[in-house]
């Protein structure tokens, strides 16, 4: 079976480095637009009396000759294999993630959500309503991430350097409060970079404090 994309996520992730590692986590906007042949407005008739979407989305990205039925969860840091199906990990057999994201906007046939963990340009392949009655289970059981401290770090960074990425300075602090930082690397004082919104942000980590060196744009 072949499925192709109906549509492509447009937002400030221009690399896979610094993207939320689960979706809701930080309040990023992004513009799903539609394809040329699902640019019709009667496709998403109805869909603005729904908060929250369902999306269905490639690992577009995610290059890897040898596929592993386990892989290590960040939550875990990274050093326990669980199975490939017991996680949310992106490196999948076929490649497909889902993320819950909440509808901000619906105009000319551009849906803007916030919450998305996707790099942009990923490609989707079906959104669906979420649906309280039937999707939202409170007593739901999280496996190991129950057992795993969701743990945030201090920002820190001076006034030049948060002018210089201006209004989108409290989206990537909740970015970087997440420590985008592979798992398995917590080297004090090794300098961190990726991109965000056509700038380059570098940063470090001393322990639980996180602080942004610079902000430049993109070469």
């Amino acid at each position: 079976m072949e499925i192709k994309p109906i549509a492509t996520i447009k937002n400030d992730f221009t690399g896979k480095f610094g993207i939320p590692r689960q979706s809701g986590i930080a309040d990023i906007l992004s513009e799903i637009i539609f394809e040329n042949e699902f640019k019709d407005e009667n496709a998403i008739r109805g869909i603005e009396d729904f908060s929250h979407l369902w999306l269905i989305w490639g690992f577009s990205e995610n290059m890897r000759d040898k596929q592993s039925l386990t892989v290590r969860p960040p939550r875990l840091g990274g050093n326990v294999r669980m199975g490939v199906f017991a996680t949310r990990s992106p490196f999948r057999p076929n490649n497909l993630g889902l993320s819950c994201v909440k509808i901000e906007k619906v105009e000319n046939g551009v849906i803007t959500v916030s919450g998305a963990d996707l790099m942009n340009g990923t490609p989707i392949y079906d959104i669906k309503p979420y649906i309280p009655y039937s999707d939202a289970h409170p007593d739901a059981s999280g496996g190991f991430t129950d057992k795993t401290e969701f743990r945030k770090l201090n920002v820190h960074a001076d006034d030049e350097v948060k002018k210089s990425i201006g209004s989108k300075w409290n989206v990537l602090k909740t970015v970087l409060e997440n420590d985008p930082r592979p798992a398995y690397q917590e080297d004090n004082g090794r300098i961190y970079g990726f991109s965000f919104a056509h700038k380059e942000v570098k940063f470090s980590v001393c322990g639980d404090d996180l602080t942004v060196l610079e902000i430049d744009d993109e070469q």
